[in-house]
């Protein structure tokens, strides 16, 4: 059995009920994924864990926070003062917006918070402008992206749809839809591998935090379309078995922070 029919076959009997084969831009896809992120105990937790680590980055200020890509999770449910938006209408957020031409002010917002969705944005150069333009000094982006590890390379390779160009080598790609089109390693190729060119770009918004982490256990919670492979009750031991890993070489997630200068 070649690689991609075992793929296609682990896919198949891992296929998390109510994931249906809607087109990914289909917004009922979106509608699906937050109830999907709701009953599956171990992957709620997930989130809540990355809502933790995006809550203790924001900046000692006042202002909105804008989250870009709301329509699955919950940020807004657990922190004060946050426009929810999405690229397409859903009857649960407070905007539909494009990251690259934000309807705000010059610095105007505190800070703007983003799970899983810097690696869709086709044009990162314009998004980072318009956070540039919009946040206030000491505002802050806080991202939680896909990163590139040995351990994610074979992972994305051989059991997910979405794909991990690391050898791309502009920040751009073509966009055929607001979901469909990602490269997951764009946050890897702009903070890692050209962090000299992005500073160079863009001086008054500086990097100030790169951490990666979570090698194992979005797996094992199968994310927004597989099973889980791990109960709830796991999650603590499995946080520690990731700790003993090095996160260089086999995490999955990173959290980036970039914060405005004053």
């Amino acid at each position: 059995m070649t690689k991609n029919k075992k793929a296609s076959f682990l896919s198949r009997l891992l296929m998390y009920p109510g994931s249906t084969g809607l087109d990914v831009d289909d917004p009922r896809v979106t509608e699906q994924r937050r109830t999907i992120i709701r009953q599956k105990r171990l992957l709620h937790a997930i989130y809540q864990e990355w809502y933790s680590m995006q809550k203790a980055q924001l900046p000692k200020i006042n202002g909105k926070i804008l989250e870009i890509g709301s329509g699955a999770g919950f940020f807004h449910e657990v922190q004060d003062q946050v426009i929810s938006s999405e690229v397409f209408f859903c009857p649960f957020v407070d905007a539909v917006l494009d990251g690259r031409r934000l309807p705000f002010p010059d610095d105007r917002l505190r800070a703007i918070v983003m799970t899983d969705v810097f690696h869709h944005i086709p044009d990162v150069e314009r998004f980072l402008q318009e956070a540039l333009r919009t946040l206030q000094p000491g505002g802050r982006v806080i991202m939680v992206e896909p990163w590139v590890s040995r351990w994610s390379r074979w992972v994305m390779d051989h059991f997910h749809s979405e794909p991990m160009d690391a050898e791309m080598q502009t920040w751009q790609f073509p966009s055929s839809g607001p979901l469909s089109s990602s490269n997951q390693a764009l946050p890897w190729i702009v903070f890692q591998r050209d962090r000299a060119m992005y500073e160079k770009r863009f001086p008054a918004l500086p990097l100030i935090l790169l951490q990666p982490f979570m090698p194992f256990r979005y797996l094992f919670s199968g994310g927004v379309s597989m099973r889980s492979l791990a109960p709830a009750k796991c999650n603590s031991l499995l946080r520690c078995i990731e700790g003993c890993f090095s996160q260089n070489n086999w995490a999955m997630f990173s959290l980036i922070v970039l914060e405005k200068k004053e």
